[in-house]
């Protein structure tokens, strides 16, 4: 018999919009064909989880419903067709999980893959004791990168590092580039570390002061406090930014990293000849632009959805030998205070990336 039979998890649910998540105890069932249950280790609070609870942003899965997909965990148990070596493994889950099968994931597109699965969204995610996923793509954890980061700590990879990591790699950095970071915190201060580590000159923009002095220790070789400035006075601090640190005039790399009207706005204003931007953060405003300027400067823009799961073995490379470090931007609270962090994120006042563990 299957352990998870009869067996319970613990969870935090979300019932309603604009309401505290509830404590529950679900039926576990055995995993089915190509799954795996994991034991979750520690589960981040991402803005998406925000926009679930308080903007109006529609989950796939109807409620009641678990939320949380930044999830790195130990798998107890697995379905048919799932590799045997998975089991009692640490493993990352990608915050999207692709199929594997159809055309587009055959043609390395796993990104738009129409058959994805989002923990949290198209099921119950990572605010439990345990979570049931496709195995397909589980991201296994050395033990050497153990015996440096605690597992826990792995979670954040699973969207806050390794989405802006995947739009750094599309936009083509190169050393020598400029990089502007539109949003400091968040997922913002790992594009930041990423970007510098690439050997990018990097210019982060923020209206907190505290997370531009952050974003200069994780590699910033210039900050702007763009609270209240004129977006005239932004570019040109950026372009005075750009001939200091000697970095080419054109192409610049823009990531929008704020989820905010105002940040998409100066992502789109800064566009320069050959522009590449990043459209990273998510908001539900709208807002009025020129797109013939991309016709004019021969400009890019990408939206980036989450990270494709081949990325992440590359990602944890990178945080193995320091490139990308964690522990300075993460802090663990027990999974029951849930409710307390939710509230303190609303409010603007986590320092760090707030990750759940039960």
């Amino acid at each position: 018999m299957s352990p998870a039979a009869n067996a319970m998890m613990k969870a935090w649910v979300m019932k309603a919009v604009g309401r505290d998540l509830e404590y529950a105890e679900l039926p576990m069932t055995p995993p089915a064909a190509g799954e795996a249950i994991v034991e979750v280790a520690g589960c981040g609070l991402c803005h998406t989880d925000l926009s679930f609870l308080d903007h109006g942003v529609k989950t796939r899965a109807e409620l009641p419903l678990v939320l949380g997909h930044e999830i790195a965990g130990i798998v107890r148990e697995a379905g048919d067709g799932v590799d045997s070596s998975l089991l009692d493994r640490p493993v990352i889950v990608p915050a999207v999980l692709s199929c594997g099968e159809c055309e587009v994931c055959r043609e390395d597109q796993r990104r738009i893959c129409a058959a994805q699965i989002m923990p949290g969204n198209d099921r119950h995610g990572g605010f439990a004791s345990h979570v049931t996923v496709p195995a397909r793509y589980l991201c296994p954890v050395d033990d050497a990168l153990l015996e440096t980061h605690e597992l826990w700590q792995l979670s954040i990879v699973s969207d806050a590092v390794t989405t802006p990591f995947q739009a750094i790699k599309r936009s083509k950095l190169r050393k020598g580039d400029l990089a502007v970071f539109i949003g400091a915190g968040g997922i913002g201060i790992h594009g930041v570390q990423i970007a510098a580590a690439a050997g990018a000159a990097v210019v982060a923009l923020d209206v907190d002061p505290a997370k531009l002095e952050i974003a200069r220790a994780a590699g910033a070789s210039a900050v702007i406090d763009v609270r209240d400035k004129p977006f005239k006075e932004i570019r040109k601090q950026v372009a005075a930014e750009c001939k200091q640190a000697g970095a080419r005039r054109t192409q610049w790399k823009i990531y929008e990293t704020s989820g905010t009207k105002s940040g998409q706005e100066t992502a789109f204003g800064l566009i320069n000849h050959g522009a590449r931007v990043a459209i990273v953060g998510f908001t539900m405003d709208r807002l009025e632009i020129r797109l013939s300027n991309l016709m004019a400067f021969d400009a890019t823009v990408t939206g980036n959805w989450g990270c494709d799961p081949a990325l992440y073995p590359e990602v944890l490379s990178w945080v193995a030998d320091g490139r990308i470090k964690l522990a300075p931007y993460v802090e663990r609270f027990p999974l029951a205070e849930i409710n307390r962090v939710i509230d303190s994120a609303r409010r603007h006042k986590l320092e760090k990336r707030a990750v759940l563990t039960p």
